[in-house]
């Protein structure tokens, strides 16, 4: 028979037995949208989106370096010539002009040639003086001999300034070929043609003191024949010109 003490122990090995379930840990059990799933069409969609945003990123590059080098080359194209040669031309210009504003006896100037030409060598006047007449000759052959002179000493200016020309041609020439832009070049081609410019300016001057010398030796010769027939016509005057005589010769 049961004793109650047998059956106590035996409710209270069986409530242990019931209470052991509740003491296990749970299970977790993960959601659904706690995996990973891998989407091929999804990824190679992403793939091209970053593929084509980093081609746009390289064209933006290269459109700026592209914008850079064009700026480059234009700051170059605005790039001054450094070499000029203005201060040497209008040196060469000033001597020759200097050379010209020398002119002895009758300077370049219209209303001083008209004035010189009609002193003294216009028409001579039958009142005119024999001392007068050889006064005005002696003026005249002065005026010649000081034009040839005038224009010696601007041909002996001019070959001078050849050295200089030389010198600044082989520095312009040399500046084109190393020019780094096209202001350079054009620059470099403006000097050149002011240097051409000055060279004809030369020439000009040798022309016209050449064409002064020559113009006051023909004037000099018309002026002399015009005194020539004067003078002869005063020595062929009765009275006044020449008399015949008897001439006395060997003391006879």
């Amino acid at each position: 028979m049961i004793t109650r003490h047998a059956r106590a122990r035996a409710l209270t090995l069986a409530a242990a037995m019931l209470a052991l379930p509740l003491s296990v840990s749970p299970i977790v059990v993960r959601p659904a949208h706690a995996f990973i799933v891998f989407d091929p069409s999804n990824y190679a969609q992403n793939v091209l989106t970053a593929a084509r945003s980093l081609q746009q990123v390289t064209n933006q590059i290269t459109s700026l370096q592209n914008e850079a080098q064009m700026l480059i080359n234009q700051a170059r194209n605005l790039a001054s010539l450094p070499f000029s040669s203005l201060q040497q031309l209008q040196q060469s210009v000033q001597r020759t002009q200097q050379l010209l504003n020398q002119a002895q006896n009758i300077a370049f100037d219209v209303q001083q040639v008209d004035k010189v030409f009609q002193q003294q060598y216009g028409s001579v006047s039958l009142s005119t003086s024999d001392q007068q007449l050889v006064a005005d000759a002696r003026s005249r052959w002065q005026n010649t001999v000081g034009g040839l002179q005038d224009a010696m000493r601007v041909q002996a200016g001019v070959v001078g300034n050849i050295d200089t020309n030389r010198a600044q041609m082989s520095g312009l020439v040399g500046a084109s070929q190393s020019a780094i832009g096209a202001l350079q070049a054009t620059q470099a081609g403006n000097q050149l043609l002011a240097l051409q410019a000055q060279q004809l300016a030369d020439l000009t001057a040798v022309v016209a003191a050449n064409g002064r010398a020559a113009a006051l030796t023909e004037a000099e010769r018309a002026a002399a024949a015009e005194q020539g027939r004067e003078q002869r016509r005063r020595f062929l005057v009765p009275g006044s010109g020449y008399q015949a005589g008897n001439a006395a010769m060997f003391n006879r």
